[in-house]
């Protein structure tokens, strides 16, 4: 199913998006050393149900995962990339904490994903791999023009992340969102360009460049949803919800200090 939003909608959408994004944010400064990731899930709860909103993780229940996954937000460390179920560990200095959530509020869904450094360590190595996975990001929503094909965004993700050396995973990518958490079409973290369908005003995209240092291989928790590299090396996850409009690409999950439309949690 690919859904084309009302502005009605689109409106709901941005809601959702800056909720979205202020609970990572406000996650991201509770991530601390000694931080336990059972606590990040508790504090993404109370935010979303203060906010009167739904969260799409909690009943989540794909063919490809344990379900239901009965938490409320990923929690991926260090060579967990992604579905990191959240369980009892404190975080470490130097950790690679990637977060992401996805929550509705009257209807209509929004996903995001930051992945950061915990503490005053910062390897160079993780540093890069962040920014990365940033900057494809940012290469894929210019890209996503009214008129573009999905092509165009999976060529322009894809050309960033083989340009910094690493290998891409096709078995998961971006995807179009609404009503749903999860809708068509999929986007491709690599493909190529004048391909696939077309961009029309009113189209939500989650777009999400992932990595993995020197591994394309994926391989599954024991809790049947964390992913993680098959060789033990290190992941980053950037992820943002889009809204095609007439002018380009709308970024809606970016946090109201950013987007004006309030104050973030504290």
């Amino acid at each position: 199913m690919i859904e084309i939003l009302t502005p009605t909608e689109l409106t709901r959408a941005r809601e959702s998006g800056a909720l979205v994004a202020d609970i990572l944010h406000t996650l991201k400064r509770r991530s601390t050393v000694g931080t336990n990731l059972l606590d990040l899930d508790r504090w993404a709860q109370a935010m979303i149900v203060e906010a009167g909103a739904s969260s799409c993780y909690v009943d989540y229940a794909p063919s490809f995962g344990r379900g239901p996954f009965g938490h409320y937000i990923c929690t991926s460390v260090n060579d967990a990339v992604l579905h990191g179920l959240p369980h009892d560990y404190a975080l470490a200095d130097g950790d690679l904490l990637t977060l992401d959530l996805a929550v509705s509020t009257n209807g209509i869904a929004a996903d995001s994903a930051i992945s950061f450094l915990v503490g005053d360590s910062k390897p160079a190595e993780s540093v890069t791999m962040i920014d990365a996975t940033e900057r494809a990001l940012a290469a894929g929503i210019a890209a996503a023009a009214p008129g573009a094909q999905i092509g165009d965004i999976s060529a322009a993700i894809g050309s960033v992340l083989s340009a910094a050396g690493y290998p891409i995973n096709l078995e998961f990518g971006g995807h179009g969102i609404g009503s749903t958490m999860h809708q068509d079409p999929h986007v491709s973290n690599d493909g190529r360009p004048g391909r696939g369908y077309r961009l029309r005003p009113g189209l939500l995209l989650a777009l999400e460049p992932w990595v993995m240092v020197d591994t394309a291989a994926l391989i599954t928790d024991a809790d049947g949803w964390t992913l993680r590299s098959a060789t033990g090396c290190r992941t980053a996850h950037s992820e943002h919800t889009i809204a095609i409009t007439e002018d380009g690409a709308e970024i809606l999950t970016l946090p109201t200090r950013t987007n004006s439309r309030g104050p973030a949690f504290t």
